[in-house]
């Protein structure tokens, strides 16, 4: 997980989280998640599911739009780095809806300037109006639609692109070269968006 993905988390999501809450987090980068070490607060239940068995999963998908979870079991869903990745993001986000509970959150952390990566396969860029036109068809209301970089600007101009941290520190002296005379750094830019689901 890159620098502003994890900001931009610690800034609108994770203060939302309670002590009792049962959180499901969706497509893990490792186990414990990134997510997890950063929610540290006592009395969280956490559980992580994907799409293949694996040690430390609490839930194996049954598809990537089916999840063998009671309907409304979840205070919050997460998924971060996810929705990139979805084929058909309309349908899966009504499968996080069916899994949380009545006023419960759902919370998504996406790339908007990322390249292509395949894992294994890579289908969208969603911008704000993008994501809310998902949280319409999803029955859902809007906490917060943004799209942000937090990464430290390194020269006059910045251009969206790859996190610094993806590059090798050859990359990154050469670039902070370009940046002291005046070309544009890349930076990433993601959206991070805040459900609710209403009731």
């Amino acid at each position: 997980m890159h620098p502003n993905c994890r900001i931009l988390y610690e800034l609108y999501a994770a203060p939302l989280l309670e002590p009792g809450m049962k959180v499901l987090e969706i497509g893990p980068d490792k186990l414990p998640t990134t997510l997890q070490e950063i929610s540290h607060k006592p009395g969280i239940e956490w559980d992580v599911l994907g799409l293949d068995p694996s040690p430390g999963l609490q839930v194996v998908a049954l598809n990537e739009y089916e999840y063998p979870i009671a309907d409304g079991h979840y205070d919050v869903v997460l998924a971060a780095n996810v929705l990139e990745h979805v084929r058909k993001p309309w349908i899966w986000m009504r499968e996080l809806v069916r899994v949380v509970r009545p006023g419960g959150l759902i919370v998504t952390v996406n790339p908007v300037s990322w390249p292509y990566h395949e894992a294994p396969i890579d289908c969208w860029r969603v911008f704000p109006e993008g994501m809310q036109a998902l949280l319409d068809d999803a029955g859902l209301q809007k906490v917060v639609n943004r799209f942000e970089s937090h990464e430290p600007l390194r020269s006059r101009r910045d251009t969206p692109g790859r996190s610094i941290s993806a590059y090798g520190w050859k990359h990154r002296l050469v670039d902070g070269l370009l940046g002291a005379i005046g070309y544009p750094q890349e930076r990433a830019y993601d959206l991070i968006t805040v459900a609710r689901r209403p009731g």
